[in-house]
């Protein structure tokens, strides 16, 4: 607080003062000097006491004119004034000298107290500018002790802190420090304190990349342990609820359930990602103006960082972590660009996301150019897959992946196809081609539900005593019991893949008709036609009718599974090649009983120039036909099968008696020779009635109808067109000719004149039934 200044008084005010000083009080009988006393002791000055001592004197002076007056009105009073004005004037006289020394003393006190006044005021000054000094130099040591803790704040990682406090000294209000060199010095140092700033701030950035590029692999492992675990809860349940059964992970109806529990890969008991580094970069940059620089670099270093994650060339045991590590880096960056506004664009984004699939379909392929193990690329498929389903969670495009595990999956199952087919001709060849039998309900139930039935025999079988020979061979039920394996095989490898439905129906429809019809079917006719055992072949007959109705009912069971996944129809283009092969073996079953009837026919014992007509038939003819019926009708095959093997044998005896007779083997024969052939047929003709196949006969009609023109002598009636096309129509001139010449030529050689006039005679048919129409002639 300044020191307290005293009044000072001019002239006018100090005669005012002493005007009003009444030296004699008519009422009181001293002298009132007491008045002088306040205003003596205001006198600062010897300039103050001289006019006070004037004015003292002129007061004096008027106050002896005022005694005159007085004395002269009234004497005696005047006497005693006079006396008394003696007595004041020494009293005055008296006065003056005190107040001379006082004045003295005053003057003397005064000189003291200005010099005190002086160095008082000058001590001030100086304590004044010590003030200023201090001031300005605690707002030096404020603003060094600001920039002292920038510094600090940017050890400490508090960037934005340390910003602010550098925007607060260049906004600080004008004051004297503003002027100073410090001060001046101070804000040309500000934009090297932004830049330490900025580099800390860059720095922490970059080791943070650093640090995220390291658990980015973890990242992506809880990515794809949740999404496998999604998947598996989402399976189970859509094995609940059968209207579930067309909804896939990732289809509205999931994505709804699945909201409800929700798991944050980054933010959880495991694992937490903090993104402050990232986002402080970005704001400290921002305030800088230079977000621009902080976007190209951290493009960069991302692509960088993207372009490291897949080796050359790709060790298929380590794709897992790849795409764990693919999967935690673009999370990321999916959390960076829904959470920084413009920082990061899409596009960018991207840009890495599709140079790293493209990279990562390339590094695939190549490594599986040499692989031939399907479980390899089911392996790989399982890994992709896991791997596309969690990115398309983020909103990734994954069209690119897909048409890989396509095109791995035609590689897949052009391999299993191999393996597959590999192991249906192991099948087939090893095959004891002879009923499967089973004890056992459990047997029999397993067996049943393995291949594909009608309901009608499916249920025929079941109700059915045990034990029980099935009517199919254990080939048969192992190709059923691996086509399911196939069929389990292909859907494992596209289970989950939720596009290209009718390119899968396709793949499957031309896999399973190139396992059926290429290996299966083609197979089994290898092992018909190396099989020469009847029941064998019969049995091989029976398979190939089962997996002609397998076929029809592997279609309808392959479009219910394949319907939950909305896809077409499944078609199985194979019956026909089964078809094909059955009719082919059947042609294999009455080869084999024209074998065996070549081997009867072998036994037999003719004489084609007997002397007489035998009344009983050939004796092989007995244990042919004995044969014939028994091996046929033990046949495991349909009955119209048995009745074309039937048919076909019947036609072979025909075939080989009428060969008999119109065949080059045998030169020559006499009528008796054709009459025991037609006793033969009699014979044939009544064990077929007796067996229940009269419809047989009428195959001997030819033959019956060649030996009685020639027996009848009705060779003329046959010369006759009309006849011919009517009565005879089924006797061909060739063949009737060279019966006649055989006629003919033993004729020719017997010694008794008859026997040579008949077989001049049919030398002469022959030669009329050879001039028959050439056409007819065959």
């Amino acid at each position: 607080m300044p020191p307290r200044r005293r009044p000072q008084f001019s002239q006018e005010s100090i005669d005012q003062q002493l005007q009003q000083i009444h030296l004699l009080d008519q009422s009181s009988s001293t002298e009132n000097l007491e008045q002088l006393g306040p205003i003596i002791k205001q006198i600062h000055s010897g300039r103050q006491q001289d006019a006070y001592l004037r004015a003292v004197q002129a007061l004096i002076e008027s106050k002896d004119e005022e005694i005159s007056t007085i004395c002269g009105d009234n004497y005696q009073e005047f006497i005693n004034s006079v006396q008394t004005l003696f007595s004041i004037k020494s009293y005055t006289t008296n006065l003056r000298d005190k107040i001379g020394s006082l004045d003295q003393s005053v003057s003397q006190i005064g000189r003291g107290l200005v010099d005190k006044k002086r160095t008082l005021l000058q001590s001030k000054k100086t304590a004044a500018n010590l003030d200023e000094g201090i001031d300005t130099l605690q707002a030096c040591l404020r603003v060094l002790d600001v920039v002292n803790r920038v510094g600090e704040m940017i050890k400490e990682g508090k960037y934005w802190s340390a910003l602010r406090s550098l925007e607060d000294i260049e906004s600080m209000p004008p004051t004297s420090l503003s002027q100073t060199p410090l001060f001046q010095h101070l804000l040309s140092s500000l934009p090297s304190l932004r830049g330490q700033i900025k580099d800390a701030v860059t720095a922490s950035v970059k080791q943070w990349l650093l640090d995220i590029r390291n658990i980015s692999a973890q990242v992506g492992q809880l990515a794809l342990e949740a999404m496998d675990t999604r998947t598996r809860r989402w399976r189970s349940r859509r094995e609940k609820d059968p209207s579930l059964k067309s909804s896939r992970v990732g289809s509205a109806v999931e994505v709804v359930t699945y909201e409800k529990i929700e798991y944050n890969v980054l933010d959880n008991d495991q694992l937490k990602v903090d993104f402050t580094p990232l986002y402080q970069c970005i704001h400290i940059y921002g305030a800088l103006d230079a977000l621009d620089e902080i976007r190209k670099s951290y493009q960069a270093d991302r692509k960088a960082q993207s372009d490291l994650i897949i080796p050359e060339p790709l060790p298929l045991t380590s794709l897992r972590s790849i795409t764990q590590e693919i999967v935690g880096f673009f999370i990321i960056e999916n959390h960076v660009l829904s959470t920084t506004g413009s920082f990061r664009s899409e596009r960018d984004v991207e840009e890495l996301w599709d140079a790293l699939v493209k990279r990562l379909n390339s590094a695939v392929e190549y490594s599986l150019r040499s692989e031939n193990e399907p479980d390899t690329y089911l392996a790989v498929k399982e890994v992709l897959l896991g791997f596309v389903m969690t990115l398309e969670s983020y909103s990734y495009l994954t069209g690119s992946l897909h048409s890989l595990i396509l095109k791995l999956f035609e590689k897949y199952v052009s391999m299993i196809e191999k393996q597959f087919g590999a192991r249906f001709e192991s099948i087939i060849s090893q095959d004891d081609c002879l009923p499967m039998y089973v004890e056992k309900a459990s047997e029999r139930d397993s067996v049943i539900d393995t291949v594909w039935l009608l309901s009608d025999e499916r249920q025929q079988l079941q109700s059915t005593p045990l034990p029980l020979s099935l009517p199919w061979s254990q080939a048969f039920y192992l190709i059923c019991q691996d086509i399911r394996g196939f069929v389990q095989n292909f859907y494992q490898f596209i289970e989950g893949v939720a596009q290209h439905h009718r390119n899968i129906d396709d793949l499957l429809s031309k896999s399973l008709g190139g396992l059926l019809n290429n290996y299966i079917s083609s197979s089994i006719a290898k092992r018909a036609e190396q099989t020469s055992n009847l029941s064998q072949i019969a049995q091989i007959v029976g398979n190939l009718e089962h997996l002609e109705v397998a076929c029809v009912e592997l279609e309808r069971s392959l479009t219910n599974i394949r319907s939950s996944q909305r896809g077409g129809a499944i078609r199985v283009n194979a019956s026909k090649s089964f078809a094909s092969t059955l009719a082919w073996t059947l042609t294999r079953v009455n080869a084999s009983i024209k074998s065996k009837l070549d081997d009867f026919f072998g036994l037999s014992e003719y004489d084609w120039t007997p002397n007489h007509r035998e009344d009983a038939p050939s004796m092989y003819l007995y244990e042919l036909v004995n044969w014939l019926t028994t091996v046929v009708d033990s046949l495991v095959i349909k009955e119209t099968y048995k009745e074309k093997a039937y048919r076909a044998a019947v036609e072979y005896l025909a075939g080989s008696l009428t060969e008999f007779m119109t065949g080059r083997n045998i030169p020559m024969m006499n009528e008796h020779a054709i009459s025991n052939i037609l006793v033969d047929v009699d014979f044939l003709e009544d064990e077929f009635k007796r067996n229940g196949r009269p419809e047989l006969c009428t195959i001997f009609q030819e033959l019956r109808m060649m030996a009685s023109i020639v027996l009848s002598d009705k060779v003329a009636e046959y010369l006759i067109p009309t006849l011919r096309q009517t009565t005879y129509n089924k006797i061909k001139p060739k063949q009737l000719q060279a019966l006649l010449e055989k006629l003919a030529r033993f004729g020719s050689q017997c010694r008794d004149t008859p026997s040579r006039e008949r077989g001049e005679k049919r030398r002469k048919e022959a030669e009329a039934v050879g001039k028959i129409f050439p056409g007819e002639n065959r």
